[in-house]
């Protein structure tokens, strides 16, 4: 058992370091953009919904609804568009809970005249000992606890996103995806979630919390990052390790 444990053990991290073999010595590489599947979505965007009109008259009015007219509706509405995601989170959230409670009591029981027996007893018993009091009980507890919870997150990013499907009720899936390298390090930017029309502004833009299902990934990878994460031996022990 040992012994299997050890190999999956060395298998798991001779896999996770060949991630880490792309950038040693060397920046980490982009990731390619013909595998992405917003090139997908503008690629195949799918069949159009109404024919176009040729005719001059109509191409140049400056009261066509073309979205290369004046006064066209230039907002993302189908499968390849581009819009662009406003991410700005400035959340605070404090949370402060106190609790404390207390109890005394105290029960006393005396049998003084029962059937002359206390009386008989209290002459054989030492001086100062008696019987009127038989049982005497007294007890108290108290417990105190207290509690907080605080948080505190901002970000602020502008991230350009493509429709990559259009749901049967008319929402828009966008997806965008961005890496931007300094040096040795990359920085890696995703946002994906559901949309609606409506939602969108003028200027073809939207705001994460009219996002469905919202999914934000800010993070990167490169020889600053491998150094923050522990090795993979110490990732396997504190999963395994009961202490």
């Amino acid at each position: 058992m040992m012994y299997r444990l050890l190999i999956a053990t060395a298998c798991g991290a001779l896999l996770q370091s060949c991630g880490k073999l792309d950038h040693i010595g060397q920046a980490p590489s982009l990731s390619p953009q013909t595998q992405s599947v917003e090139r997908q979505a503008m690629v195949f965007s799918g069949l159009p919904t109404r024919t176009l009109d040729t005719s001059d008259y109509r191409r140049a009015s400056l009261w066509s609804g073309d979205e290369t007219s004046l006064f066209g509706d230039r907002r993302a509405f189908t499968t390849g568009d581009i819009l662009t995601v406003m991410v700005e989170i400035d959340d605070q959230a404090e949370i402060s809970n106190t609790t404390s409670r207390s109890r005394s009591s105290q029960e006393n029981l005396g049998i003084p005249h029962l059937l002359g027996f206390p009386q008989r007893r209290n002459k054989a018993l030492p001086d100062g000992a008696s019987l009127d009091s038989a049982v005497e009980l007294d007890s108290s507890s108290a417990s105190q606890g207290n509690g907080s919870v605080r948080r505190n997150e901002k970000l602020t990013l502008r991230i350009a996103a493509t429709v990559v499907d259009v749901l049967p009720n008319g929402v828009l899936r966008i997806e965008g995806t961005q890496e931007v390298r300094v040096n040795f390090e990359l920085r890696e930017l995703f946002v994906s979630g559901f949309v609606r029309r409506a939602d969108i502004t003028r200027q073809n833009e939207i705001t994460y919390d009219k996002m469905a299902s919202a999914r934000i990934s800010y993070g990167g990878r490169g020889q600053i990052s491998d150094v923050q994460q522990p090795r993979v031996g110490q990732q396997v022990l504190d999963a395994i390790l009961p202490f």
